[in-house]
């Protein structure tokens, strides 16, 4: 016992020494255009999380709570960067604020900071990766360790999950607490379930979902979700002759959605086997939030009949089955480069519209009145990356795209139900919101998120488009639309570009998602 107690003490020694032997490397601050703040420190070897707790105008001593608190995960080009684009700081403002290090699994502070604003330095680019790390010396923080302040014994409380891994982690932290924070440096399976169905979305899609890396994966930083041909995997024939089973047999396999013959399909001379394989991907048993900023970095599909879309599903249905509990579109898109309405207006992948879906029971559904479209005058949704964001707070919704409003959703005092005049339309039905005091519901629940690219189906794609150079081989009454759809494979398969770019053109590209409690 007492040589176990005189190494417990050796050890002891070693902690402390190690503890004194680094410091926090100083932070850069600087102003985001239009509004925000970056606050960032340089990477270095050891570093394993990075926390920045702080408040504009306002005494923060010690390791006191901020008014704006958040956890970094993970480096990005050199560098732990926080960025808020949700606080207003105005020039002559003091931040104040205190740093926190995970280093070799010891935590360090720095505490008692503050920076005072200048707008005539506001930056949108990432901050100067230095040539030096922590240690070697040089300007700009680099000096050697055990230098400057001793940090404290006693650092706060480290997180064990990273913004998003709780459920509905996160309903109870301040406003502008970031919850949920996916930069693809990795495909992380524990956060995002893939949808093992051929049942889609119920409008009869001609894709079916599986998990597969040929058609959802990660790579440099990115999600990339692409379609495949189904007969790339299973041969020729197999369409109208083979069987479809992915019912499954390991819970990571299982089939998750029957519906509409959805674990199992036959094919046969008319009724063909979906004739495409896609991904689709939620956070249903890993994250789901109320009230808070969404917020997506991401490059549509290019391709005839790609049908691409990140949206949210309530997590409970706690007022009954689709439409009466909701869904929330935040954009989908049409792949197709030339596709006109009966006005002659660009619908194709110029265009992205953000919806909401409410009603008591289908199809008595509300949507016309929560939906918004934005068509680029130059350029299109699948030739760069563009922002995608939603405020959802207790009084309304509204939808951006690269920071324009382009849609307030205010039921008013009456709500949804006033909003979507039922008892007119249909009088003597219930209303199943009726016993909720909340303006918003039945948007006043958890929610999750989901992305993914269907193809086709018998409801998007409307009958009275016009496609050039090919029409749409398929009309949405067709008993066999998904054979007519297969059989004009080669007019619109060229346009997915299946053989440039490794077929990543008609592949949905995600930069990072974002949720910041409100």
């Amino acid at each position: 016992m007492k040589e176990q107690v005189a190494l417990a003490g050796l050890a002891l020694c070693l902690v402390l020494s190690s503890v004194a032997a680094y410091t926090v490397p100083p932070a850069q601050l600087s102003l985001i255009s239009p509004k925000g703040l970056r606050i960032s420190i340089p990477d270095g070897p050891g570093i394993s999380l990075f926390a920045v707790h702080y408040s504009i105008n306002k005494a923060l001593p010690g390791v006191a709570a901020g008014d704006w608190n958040y956890d970094v995960t993970s480096p990005k080009n050199g560098y732990w960067v926080h960025e808020n684009t949700l606080v207003t700081v105005n020039d002559g403002d003091v931040v104040n604020y205190w740093l926190y290090v995970l280093y070799n699994g010891l935590g360090y502070q720095e505490l008692d900071l503050s920076w005072t604003a200048s707008e005539s330095k506001p930056t949108n680019a990432p901050p100067k990766v230095p040539t030096t790390i922590p240690g070697d010396g040089g300007d700009a923080g680099t000096d050697a360790p055990g230098s400057g302040s001793t940090p404290t014994n006693a650092p706060p409380k480290v997180p064990t999950t990273k913004p998003g891994d709780g459920g509905d982690a996160g309903t109870s932290d301040a406003p502008g607490t970031l919850i949920f924070d996916e930069q693809f440096d990795t495909f992380d399976l524990d956060r995002w379930e893939h949808e093992i169905t051929a049942g889609g979305g119920g409008n009869w899609e001609f894709q079916y979902y599986t998990n597969n890396r040929s058609n959802s994966y990660v790579r440099d930083g990115k999600l990339y979700i692409k379609p495949t041909l189904t007969e790339d995997k299973y041969g020729d024939g197999f369409l109208n002759s083979g069987v479809l089973n992915i019912w499954g047999a390991s819970p990571a396999d299982l089939c998750t959605g029957n519906y509409y013959y959805g674990c199992e399909r036959s094919g046969s001379a008319s009724n063909y086997i979906n004739p495409i394989q896609s991904a689709r991907l939620r956070t249903v048993k890993s994250f789901a939030f109320t009230h808070g900023r969404l917020e997506v970095e991401a490059k549509m599909p290019t391709g005839d009949w790609l049908w691409p879309a990140i949206w949210l599903l309530p997590k409970h249905n706690n007022y009954g089955g689709w439409p009466a509990s909701g869904e929330i579109d935040l954009v989908e898109s049409r792949g197709n480069l030339n596709l006109k309405d009966s006005n002659g207006d660009d619908v194709g992948v110029q265009q992205m519209g953000s919806t909401m879906h409410w009603g008591p029971f289908w199809p008595m559904n509300g949507y016309p009145k929560t939906h918004a479209t934005k068509t680029l005058s130059s350029g299109t949704f699948g030739s760069s990356f563009h922002k995608y964001a939603m405020e959802w707070t207790a009084d309304n919704l509204k939808f951006f795209i690269d920071d324009e409003l382009i849609l307030t959703v205010d039921p008013g005092s009456e709500g949804f139900w006033g909003l979507g005049n039922f008892a007119k339309d249909a009088p003597g039905i219930d209303n199943p919101w009726q016993y909720s005091s909340s303006k918003l519901v039945p948007f006043d629940q958890p929610f999750y998120l989901i992305m993914n690219v269907a193809v086709g189906g018998t409801a998007y794609f409307s009958d009275s488009f016009t496609n050039s150079p090919y029409p749409k081989p398929w009309l949405n009454n067709s008993p066999t639309a998904a054979k007519d759809f297969w059989l004009g494979k080669n007019n619109w398969y060229p346009t997915w570009n299946p053989d440039t770019n490794n077929g990543e053109d008609a592949a949905m590209q995600v930069n990072y998602v974002k949720v910041w409690k409100l």
